[in-house]
């Protein structure tokens, strides 16, 4: 039998309230990073040759008889900017070219990065092509850190393709675009930032004199230092369902 509501009583309701979200909405950012580390692998048998905290970073190869190559070392802060969850929709670096031993263009190459290196308190000055005495903590030749932990190859541990290549020339600034590639590097950074060592900037090496200098992090001028730039989506949350409670009174 059914129960009767007495005269005059005031009871609540259980209502439910639920508004749709398309999922498939997502809210676009852009940031820009300034690099975190940067470094010069400067050729050297002993590994005594380093410039991390030089205003520049070197490519390619100097004029040099012997022990002429140069590798820069680059990395980024990716997890630190972007949150964790997001879809990277496009990747893209900014170097700024400030000397050349040769206006030539050459292809320089983005080398994703197998192994952890450091940065210490070495500086080669404005010039710094010839690299200053290895100070600890900083990558070399053979060390991922003066001068205890060793290269598994002497001139860095790097994927053998570019995730991207660009003809380098004249001084100026010059931009590796987004390919498939450079995002797939920076979202398994996201992903999974323990693997995240940066990229090694390689240039020409089979003839000389192409090397190639690059400001730094530590470039007196802030607006010539190293810029990755992230396009990311974030999805939109959908509104999920809600009780409300609405009280009515029965006279």
């Amino acid at each position: 039998m059914p129960s009767r509501i007495p005269h005059g009583a005031t009871v609540l309701l259980g209502v439910l309230a639920f508004t749709a979200v398309d999922p498939s909405l997502t809210a676009a950012e852009v940031v820009q990073i300034v690099s975190g580390r940067d470094n010069t692998l400067v050729e050297s048998p002993g590994g005594l040759l380093s410039n991390g905290a030089g205003p520049s970073f070197f490519a390619g190869r100097t004029a040099q008889a012997t022990n002429s190559i140069r590798r820069g070392l680059v990395w980024f802060d990716v997890a630190g900017a972007v949150p964790a969850g997001a879809t990277i929709s496009g990747a893209s670096l900014r170097l700024s070219l400030t000397a050349a031993s040769s206006t030539l263009a050459v292809g320089v190459g983005l080398h994703r990065v197998n192994a952890s290196w450091g940065e210490g308190a070495s500086n080669a000055g404005d010039g710094g092509g010839g690299g200053a005495p290895a100070q600890p903590g900083d990558a070399t030749w053979i060390h991922r850190s003066f001068d205890s932990v060793l290269w598994a190859t002497p001139g860095g541990d790097f994927v053998a393709a570019a995730s991207a290549t660009l003809p380098v020339g004249d001084l100026g600034n010059y931009t590796w675009p987004s390919n498939p590639q450079l995002l797939a590097d920076v979202a398994g950074w996201l992903l999974a930032p323990a693997d995240n060592h940066g990229w090694l900037v390689r240039g020409a090496e089979s003839t000389q004199p192409t090397s190639k200098k690059f400001e730094s992090k530590e470039s007196a001028t802030a607006a010539l230092r190293p810029i990755l730039t992230i396009e990311y989506e974030l999805p939109v949350p959908a509104a999920g369902s809600t009780w409300g409670r609405v009280k009515a009174t029965y006279r």
